[in-house]
């Protein structure tokens, strides 16, 4: 792998150089060249890995402001500016935090990034937490629609939550009553760590704990410490609804060691929160204490967005987005690089968009408009698409499909394409036939429970009723053309183990992006032919956002 360093120069140079590498033929097809160019700037240690709020953000937004505007598109954010704001609140966990578990008297300490996880979303001077209640909450969830409620009634106010990581049906066995209740494998949002911090504040808890096991998070534990205390959230009203003080997760080592020395069997209680009745159980003679610092600051940051307007239903728009921002400076890897690139995650992405758009410029102008829409703060918890969706700038009764890139595989052409969120609307028949205009299939994602549908930016829209497609290469390895699906699935091995949310996350002149290129070419293709019709996407029968797309329906043309 090469790696770009010590190249402080190359933004600058880029912001030069875009107008002219922008001038291509009109008949040029997505340039596997001009996305590698693209993300060997974003990626350079000029950008500082991206972290909203840096000098990064400021170079990543003059950057790619630049290049909307030499491709001419117009300003497409707030009052006629190319951005929108979105206030944050950034959190660090002080030096040194303390965590310890008090069992019969005697103090069992839980160790920072090796046991536990903790950080906090409140901008607070402290979190002291002196001895309180442990309570088993099984999964969390609660969902009526479901006939599911695992809290039934439980005080949590004053006490610190403990969940399992994704759906009650997760390891369900075949006969189990809750076996397909929600979607087998396929993880809900029920299963995401934010909603069970999200719960875990609406019920009052002090803080919440979620037990790391990697086959239901869909990651290692390398990945949950990869903050390293780092935190952020939207700005919230000081009146209004409140995080948790504490939020984070426990090794699940850890996890089975404290529940035994509670006198609980955890896989037992596992077990038991697969049924219907389960009750919240209380670690009973452990009490939880944590005392650290914290460093926090407001954070203006900001959404990038261009639009090219339509010229028969301009009031109609389809989205086109991608996350600028990576995880910035962290500890040294072991080549002492201490930058996290998001070259792939979402670098790669935002090349996409850009190629996209130099692609309907160089086209004739399509009839409804395009958005794109390059969002800030995905990686703390979609904060930026989420602010946009809060404050949408085009209205999503009108917006119809939102088609975002998160991560795209790198390692050449391949036969398929592999689908994220499978069976949600009628844009996947869309995705078919644009891959068999290609001569290529697609394949719906093999790892449902890894709930990437519910991990990527698009989401934020999705939960608002707008039909969404997500292309995410890490779901299951593509069927590519040198070395099969066992070469697919090695490169998504080798790449969440070795390099998702890493420094190791750098541009490469290995890369051979023809693959990446054709699958940002299908994005393009739908929106081509969605920009230039009268069709709206659907949410397929039984969806959960069918019901919120249908309330809008009377705003939209036949």
């Amino acid at each position: 792998m090469v790696r770009v360093q010590n190249v402080a120069g190359l933004a600058l140079a880029a912001l030069v150089f875009a107008p002219a590498v922008l001038a291509a033929a009109p008949a040029d097809p997505i340039s596997p060249a001009e996305l590698s160019a693209t993300v060997r700037t974003l990626a350079s240690d000029a950008f500082e890995g991206r972290a909203p709020g840096t000098a990064g953000e400021a170079r990543t937004v003059e950057y790619l402001v630049a290049r909307f505007k030499a491709l001419g598109l117009e300003p497409g954010g707030e009052a006629g500016a190319w951005t929108q704001a979105v206030p944050l609140v950034r959190t660090q966990v002080g030096p040194a935090p303390r965590f310890t578990v008090d069992i019969g008297g005697a103090a069992t300490p839980l160790t920072q990034l090796r046991e536990i996880y903790a950080s906090t979303l409140r901008p607070v001077e402290r979190v002291s937490i002196d001895k309180a209640p442990l309570v088993f909450v099984g999964y969390g969830v609660a969902a009526p629609e479901r006939r599911w409620d695992d809290f039934k009634g439980v005080d949590l106010k004053g006490k610190i939550a403990v969940f399992l990581v994704n759906d009650p049906d997760f390891e369900a066995l075949p006969g189990e009553p809750v076996a397909g209740r929600f979607g087998g494998k396929a993880m809900t949002y029920y299963g995401r760590w934010t909603y069970k911090y999200e719960e875990a504040a609406r019920r009052g808890a002090l803080g919440a704990l979620i037990v790391h096991e990697t086959p239901g998070a869909g990651y290692g534990w390398s990945t949950v410490v990869a903050p390293q205390g780092e935190a952020y959230d939207i700005k919230r009203a000081a009146d209004g609804p409140q995080p948790v003080l504490l939020q984070g997760w426990l090794q699940r080592d850890a996890a089975v060691d404290l529940f035994r020395r509670a006198g609980l069997d955890f896989e037992a209680l596992k077990r038991r929160a697969r049924q219907a009745d389960f009750r919240p159980v209380a670690l009973a003679g452990e009490r939880f204490s944590a005392d650290f610092t914290v460093a926090h600051a407001a954070i203006e940051s900001r959404n990038v967005l261009a639009r090219l307007p339509g010229t028969r239903r301009p009031d109609e728009t389809i989205v086109y987005a991608a996350h600028w921002d990576a995880y910035g400076l962290g500890a040294p890897d072991a080549h002492g690089d201490r930058i996290r690139r998001g070259a792939n995650d979402d670098g790669l992405g935002v090349a996409g968009v850009l190629e996209i758009a130099r692609a309907f410029k160089a086209a004739p102008a399509p009839e409804r408009s395009i958005v794109f829409a390059v969002w800030t703060a995905e990686e703390r918890g979609l904060l930026g698409s989420e602010t946009y969706a809060a404050r949408p700038l085009y209205p999503f009764s009108r917006t119809v499909a939102n088609l975002t890139m998160d991560i795209l595989e790198t390692a050449g052409p391949a036969r398929d394409v592999v689908l994220v969120g499978a069976g949600q609307d009628s844009l996947e028949d869309d995705l078919k036939a644009a891959a068999g205009r290609q001569g290529r299939t697609v394949t719906p994602d093999p790892h449902p429970e890894k709930g990437l549908f519910y991990r990527a930016d698009h989401f934020s829209m999705a939960k608002r009723g707008v039909p969404t497609l997500l292309l995410m290469a890490i779901g299951g390895g593509p069927d590519l053309v040198a070395g099969g699906r066992a070469a697919g699935d090695k490169w998504v091995d080798d790449y969440t183990a070795n390099c998702y949310h890493k420094a190791c996350d750098a541009w490469s002149a290995d890369w051979d992006l023809r693959g990446a290129a054709e699958d940002v070419d299908l994005l393009y293709d739908i929106g081509r032919r969605l920009a230039n019709s009268a069709d709206w996407p659907r949410w397929s029968e039984g969806s959960e956002f069918e019901r919120i797309r249908a309330a809008s329906a009377a705003e939209r043309r036949p």
